[in-house]
């Protein structure tokens, strides 16, 4: 155990710690994507029971003043009454399928209650969105009866309408801005009775898939998964290159990275040693040059003076005898 006494310092204790972290954090993200999925795939079953379930009378599922519960959602409910078409509701930046811009036309029709059913008619190509929406064609006159698909009522501040325009639709803001009673949520229109001239592009139903939420939480966990190998690995390389215990041998492994750090030493050492046996030798070489010329001229005689007397003996050594 002495091997794995680093794991007591400082830096590993801080290191174990953050991938404990880490690991807590992709556990728990993959955990609420599946959960998600889960969510999603009970939305689905509900959403598709109730498109296929047969209309009732919008009284018995709406109310006014009172919020659509989630499971009747995606419900079709059927009402008969006259469109005010003069409170035209403009539901702005909407999008088709491709992606065109346009806007949604939200009319209420009143039923013979006294309350008002919002009603979107569906969907027309507009650009300019604020200023100057395209005329939008008019709906059937008289009683009408219509049948659609209930939606709950949008939130947050988009829902605040001006000039009878909105950016998200909700029966609370929508009923005090045109002074009616209105049932709570709104529906998308599946048919109307009698047809109108000129009909709207119907709003499309929900895609029924599971969406992203499978690959997101596996990732999440397999990211979790590499922090754990990776924290495994990072220990067991610095054990086998570390340790040096008492009662422990190193690894082949471990003793091959050492003995080639020590034999770079010792390269190194050797090139260093020659270098200052040279230097040394050198040093001696000149010591011993600058004795023997002190011997043979004398401490007083200076360089110059030796190298005068050198080329005058070596010149009367060349002169040939008579």
């Amino acid at each position: 155990m002495r091997s794995f006494r680093f794991l007591l310092s400082r830096r590993w204790v801080l290191f174990a710690l953050a991938v404990v972290a880490l690991v807590y954090a992709t556990w728990w993200l993959g955990g609420w994507q599946f959960h998600r999925l889960e969510s999603t795939r009970h939305g689905n079953q509900v959403i598709r029971a109730n498109e296929k379930a047969a209309p009732v009378p919008v009284g018995d599922l709406l109310a006014p003043g009172r919020a659509v519960p989630d499971d009747d959602e995606w419900k079709r409910v059927t009402a008969t009454g006259t469109y005010d078409v003069a409170h035209t509701i403009t539901w702005r930046y909407r999008t088709d399928a491709h992606g065109v811009q346009g806007i949604d036309a939200v009319v209420p029709l009143v039923t013979a209650d006294g309350a008002s059913l919002l009603v979107d008619r569906g969907w027309i190509q507009s650009q300019d969105q604020d200023n100057n929406p395209v005329a939008i064609p008019a709906p059937p006159s008289g009683t009408v009866t219509v049948v659609g698909w209930v939606r709950q009522d949008g939130s947050g501040s988009s829902t605040r309408v001006t000039d009878l325009g909105t950016r998200a639709v909700s029966s609370r803001t929508i009923a005090p801005a045109i002074g009616r009673t209105l049932y709570g949520g709104f529906i998308y229109l599946q048919s109307e009775s009698p047809a109108p001239k000129t009909a709207l592009t119907p709003n499309p139903l929900p895609e029924l898939n599971d969406g992203p939420h499978f690959f997101y939480g596996v990732q999440w966990w397999f990211f979790g998964a590499l922090a754990i190998v990776g924290f495994f690995y990072l220990l067991y390389d610095e054990r086998r290159v570390t340790m040096r215990g008492a009662d422990d041998k190193p690894t082949p492994e471990a003793a091959a990275v050492l003995a080639a750090r020590d034999e770079r030493k010792r390269e190194k050492a050797e090139k260093l040693a020659r270098k200052q046996a040279v230097a040394a030798a050198y040093a001696a070489a000149r010591a011993r040059d600058e004795a023997n010329r002190t011997r043979a001229f004398g401490p007083s005689v200076d360089r110059a003076e030796r190298a005068e007397h050198a080329s005058a003996q070596t010149g009367s050594d060349s002169q040939p005898e008579a």
